[in-house]
């Protein structure tokens, strides 16, 4: 089945490029029309709290009803480790919520996320760089059916 993600006309300017990035990593062949949500991660086996690394990412896409092919992006999300060791834990770094419309900076209250359109691209640029050209990234990804 092959899938198209709504990137048009969203808070933020989502990039084609993006979109391409999230589907090419999506089992299609495992899709099927019962499948409602898909999240996916891109992890950097090496990060840790120690050593730094590249933050992890997790998105989320949810079937839009009427379609059987698109699918929206609901969220992505970066990760990364705070406190100090033994006590560091995951967090989320930035969030940028897009079916409740906020955007979030770790420590900072939620804001409309249409405010975080630059904030936005500049971290785009920076994952996909991360994702295509350095290739940090194993992925891992989840169909769900509700």
């Amino acid at each position: 089945m092959n899938i198209r993600i709504n990137h048009e006309g969203l808070a933020v300017p989502v990039s084609k490029s993006i979109c391409d990035l999230f589907i090419s990593v999506i089992p299609t062949e495992q899709l099927t029309e019962s499948v409602n949500a898909i999240t996916i991660n891109f992890r950097d086996p090496t990060y840790s709290a120690e050593r730094g690394g590249y933050h992890p990412v997790e998105v989320r896409l949810e079937r839009i009803m009427e379609s059987k092919a698109d699918f929206s992006i609901c969220y992505i999300t970066d990760f990364c480790y705070v406190g100090r060791p033994p006590f560091t834990e995951l967090a989320k770094d930035i969030d940028f919520d897009f079916k409740c419309g906020i955007a979030q900076l770790q420590h900072m209250k939620p804001f409309a996320i249409e405010k975080s359109s630059e904030l936005y691209v500049i971290w785009e640029q920076n994952f996909l760089h991360y994702a295509k050209d350095l290739k940090v990234f194993t992925t891992t990804v989840e169909l769900s059916s509700h």
